[in-house]
């Protein structure tokens, strides 16, 4: 049993575990008998199957087995200009949006990407100029999260940081990944409008809008 967990036999993974995606590396095993781990797929990202032993809040351990899907840590960033009031979000396609319902699959977003090996901070740099056209020099650190801790390694860290030039019309992404996006430019009322209508409908983005208006640059001064 690893000391201060309720699991028995498994491993911490480590930086250097990780390949160049920042995916853990497969492995057949987590070190113990009393844990296994198989690889289902290993393409893209990585999914597995861990069974291994979990000790309840009584006392009693019982075998269980989940799946884990690996796809490395990522980052995002919300840009905003507090003079006009505005923030600068993304619009892409997401196939597994359109596959669960969503009308085209097209999300408005914050500019976000996995880290690729890079710190966070380095990655979201290179994410914001690659997703929007903007150099940022040094973004404010909001809180890293796990998204979908039920079956989704992924830690994301969020960041914001202002913008000074409107929106480019051009489009933007990494062509050779296949990435067609677009910049949208919105006045910060109407982004948090488009949360209540199901027009932002990406948990990341909206995180970070309500965290800018209850505690980032266009959040209320009731000092007065």
């Amino acid at each position: 049993m690893v000391a201060g967990t309720g699991i028995r036999g498994s491993t911490t993974a480590t930086r250097g575990d990780a390949d160049r995606r920042g995916r853990r590396r497969p492995r057949s095993a987590a070190g113990s008998p009393k844990s296994e781990v198989e690889v289902l797929s290993c393409d893209w990202y990585v999914l597995r199957k861990t069974t291994f032993h979990y000790q309840h809040s009584d006392g009693h351990w019982s075998r269980q087995q989940r799946e884990t899907y690996d796809r490395g840590d990522g980052a995002t960033i919300l840009l905003y200009n507090a003079e006009r009031r505005t923030v600068l979000l993304t619009r892409q396609f997401r196939p597994p949006a359109y596959v669960n319902g969503h009308p085209d699959g097209m999300l408005v977003e914050t500019a976000a990407g996995l880290l690729d090996g890079d710190s966070p901070l380095e990655a979201i740099r290179r994410e914001a100029a690659e997703e929007t056209g903007h150099d940022i020099g040094a973004p404010e650190s909001v809180f890293d999260l796990y998204m979908s801790p039920g079956s989704v390694t992924e830690r994301l860290y969020f960041y914001a940081a202002p913008y000074n030039a409107p929106a480019s019309a051009a489009k933007h992404g990494v062509a050779a990944e296949g990435e067609d996006i677009t910049t949208v430019e919105l006045l910060f009322t109407d982004a948090l409008a488009m949360i209540s209508s199901g027009a932002i409908a990406d948990a990341k983005t909206v995180i970070l809008l309500q965290w800018a208006a209850l505690h980032g640059p266009f959040r209320r001064d009731d000092s007065g």
